[in-house]
């Protein structure tokens, strides 16, 4: 699928697991998500993709991600510190942020939710439940969700009522 720009829809996976990352593609592909899926291994990759930075210098800035689904708990830079960088720079503040983790701790929710999450799901256990929830969580901020970035930024729209 692609937006206005002609750009194709896209997801950030970042998680240190390669397992978990291979799970969540084989998720997001049975549930027929037909965009590119990119991964990073930990905060710090998920942040030079974001900001074209290293490896991905050559990368358009302005083709940002439907969503980054992001862990918490990570090795270098964890999960809330990508989450406070990305809500402290301009252009990546309107990119949404699920917080797909094993971690259910109350301070970790209200940490992330406090920085700006979109969502925080927890991985269920059971493979069932795991395979539901991740089409689930898809479907709603690939397939669902409206970002501001898939629209032009020109005055062509009315404000509401006219």
């Amino acid at each position: 699928m692609n937006d206005v720009t002609g750009q194709q829809d896209w997801i950030l996976l970042v998680d240190d697991s390669s397992e978990d990352r291979e799970l969540l593609q084989h998720t997001l592909r049975r549930n027929q998500f037909r965009g590119r899926i990119e991964e990073a291994r930990d905060g710090l990759e998920a942040l030079d993709r974001l900001n074209c930075h290293g490896r991905w210098s050559g990368e358009d800035p302005s083709d940002l991600p439907r969503a980054v689904f992001l862990d918490v708990k990570m090795p270098r830079m964890t999960g809330i510190e990508v989450l406070r960088e990305m809500r402290s720079t301009a252009h990546l503040v309107v990119v949404p942020v699920v917080m797909l983790t094993s971690s259910a701790e109350d301070r970790d929710i209200a940490d992330c939710y406090a920085l700006g999450a979109n969502s925080y799901v927890v991985k269920p256990v059971d493979m069932d439940d795991y395979f539901r929830s991740i089409a689930d969580v898809g479907r709603y901020w690939v397939a669902l969700n409206r970002t501001p970035t898939e629209y032009p930024r020109a005055n062509t729209t009315a404000p509401a009522g006219r």
